[in-house]
Parts: structure tokens; sequence; C-alpha cells
């Protein structure tokens, strides 16, 4: 499936129905007075999660988008009938902005999760709203309210627990393909991976966590060189970060750092978040213990063979051990405060 994560997109609310003006005429009830009815309101445009999705390809084939106006009144005081919303489904962690101004209108993280992004037309009054005891036979009715209209930008930021981050071939595919389910294409030539990959890792008693591997970080990826800006936003919502240097790198300090670097010039907030050090390929030095490098604020250093399926356990443990306390901080943020 074809991989795309911004599009832009029209949109157009229903208008809402006019009112009408009418008067009651039934044998043997003469000046029956008004009796027109209100218009029907517009339907709404609304933006709906869908877990079941991962892209936003739908809306590249087709940019315009528009719910159901609202019907007229009718006389017997009868209200128009409500146009239908229209639910336009997006991947979670998907963010809608104005096209326009550039301003975010929503963000929709948790499946399920529905936010209105252009409200419908107000339905208009028919003449038997202005009807009073000193003005008993107004012919005055409103016009219904036109829906809203707006250009949007759609965004996909990709949602997981851990992010995978390294140069080409540093191995991230092949982690995610021996820890989880997931089958990305792997091979020997730079940027296999032109698209994120997600994977659930799952452990015992039904604990599971995902792991997305994020296309190759170039040094400049922070200006768009590689794939580049691309990409790094994918990572923005990760919980933790695992910074894969393989073993027969040329200088596993420089590469290091060079990953960190790049990852702290794009955000700074994402550069403070838990990471950790992965040695990649260690099956072509034949050796478990981790290279000499300095990186003082990792909480751990690891060396896999993610080919030979060692050193996986210890590593997805301490990944668990890292999201666990993550949680609970959560959690405990999220309490009220207590009253004195």
């Amino acid at each position: 499936m074809t991989f795309i994560d911004r599009v832009r997109i029209r949109v157009k609310a229903g208008n809402g129905g006019s009112g009408i003006s009418s008067f009651r005429r039934e044998k043997f009830v003469p000046m029956g007075g008004p009796d027109g009815g209100d218009g029907g309101g517009g339907g709404d445009v609304v933006i709906l999660a869908d877990a079941n999705l991962s892209t936003l390809l739908d809306y590249t084939y087709r940019d315009q988008w528009r719910a159901d106006s609202g019907d007229h009144g009718s006389g017997s005081n009868k209200t128009g009938a409500t146009g239908d919303d229209i639910v336009l489904p997006v991947p979670p962690g998907t963010i809608v902005r104005d096209a326009s101004t550039g301003a975010i209108l929503a963000e929709v993280l948790a499946d399920g999760e529905r936010v209105v992004v252009a409200r419908g037309g107000r339905g208009g009054k028919g003449n038997a709203f202005f009807a009073t005891a000193t003005r008993q036979a107004p012919r005055e009715y409103q016009p219904g309210e036109d829906g809203e209209e707006r250009e949007l930008e759609l965004e996909l930021r990709l949602i997981a627990d851990v992010g995978l981050v390294g140069q080409p071939n540093a191995g991230k595919s092949t982690l995610l393909s021996v820890v989880s389910a997931a089958r990305p294409k792997i091979a020997d030539y730079p940027f296999t991976t032109l698209a994120p990959n997600l994977g659930v890792v799952q452990l015992s008693d039904s604990r599971t966590f995902v792991v997305a591997d994020i296309p190759g970080i170039i040094e400049g990826a922070h200006e768009g060189k590689g794939l580049g800006l691309q990409f790094l936003r994918h990572i923005e919502r990760t919980r933790i970060l695992a910074f894969l240097v393989p073993i027969d790198s040329m200088d596993w300090q420089a590469e290091y750092d060079q990953l960190r670097r790049e990852i702290s010039t794009y955000s700074a907030e994402l550069a403070a978040k838990p990471h950790c050090v992965v040695f990649t390929k260690m099956d072509l030095l034949g050796d478990d213990e981790p290279p000499p490098i300095e990186a003082p604020d990792a909480f751990g250093l690891f060396t896999i063979s993610a080919a030979g399926r060692t050193g996986l356990d210890p590593l997805i443990a301490a990944w668990w051990k890292q999201l666990l306390a993550l949680r609970k901080a959560t959690a405990v943020a999220a309490q009220p405060a207590e009253l004195p």
C-alpha cells in the first residue's frame, strides 16, 4: 500500500434549509394563522480516527467533500429534515490544519475520536416563529445559513512507543521484522525503507507495545536532506528512541553523535526523550560486548544480531521497563491534586 502522510482537501458543510411562509387553510377553520415550518440544519464535516487505517491515501483520489444540506420547512409547522453529516476517517495521529492560516484545528489520537471541522448552516425560521399577539399574520421567514467551507491540510504523525532511528542500512527493518509480525522491505542498499513501518511486539500476559521503523536519517536530515523532514516528524510522538549503530560502521561514536545531533537540531523536546543505543549486526564481530562509546544520557547500551536472533530479549525487556515507568508517570501526572 502506498504511504501518504500529507494531503490537502476542501470540505463544505451542508447549508441550512429555509423556513417558509405558509398559512393554515382548512375547511371550517377560517383565518387559520401562520404555519410555516423551520428549515433543517445542514450536516457537519466530521474527522474520525480509525485504527484500521495507516495512510491518507484515500484523499489523493478525491479532494472535495461535501455534507448534505438541510431540507426546507413546509406547512403545518413541519421542520425540514437535518442534512446528514459526512464523516472522513483518518488514521489516529492525524493533525488537521486550516490550509490558509496554518492554524491547527484538531488532532485525533485515539481510535473512535471525532471532531467537527466544518459546521453545518443553521436552518431558517418559518413565519410561524414570528407570530405574536399583536402580529398574528406575519409573512416573513428566514433563509437558511450557509455551511462552513474550508481548505484543510491533513498531516499524519505515527503513534508508536519505540522509534528506531539510524542511518540507511543500520538494521532497523530487520530488527522490526524479528521482534514483531511486521514484514518491511529488507535489502542491502540505502533507503530500502521509503515509508515508516509499524510493528506490534507481543510479550507474555497480553502485554504489547508498538515499534516504528523510521526511514534512514543522514547528516542534514533536519534540513530536508535524504528523506529528511519527510519522516523526521513521525518520531515526534514516540515515547522512546533507539539509536541503531551497525557494528561495521567506520566510527561508532561519530555515527551516534551525528544521529543525536540531527534529532536535537530538529526538536529539543524530541532529543530529551529516553533513548538507548543498539549495536546491530554483532554476528559480523562474533562478540557480545558493546563497543566503548560515550553515551551518558542513554538508559542502556545493547548488542544484538537480528539475523542471528541474539540479544533481543534484554533489549525488549529494557524497552518495556522504560515504557512502564513512563506510563506510571503519566498516570500520576493526570491525577487531580488533593484539596488542602
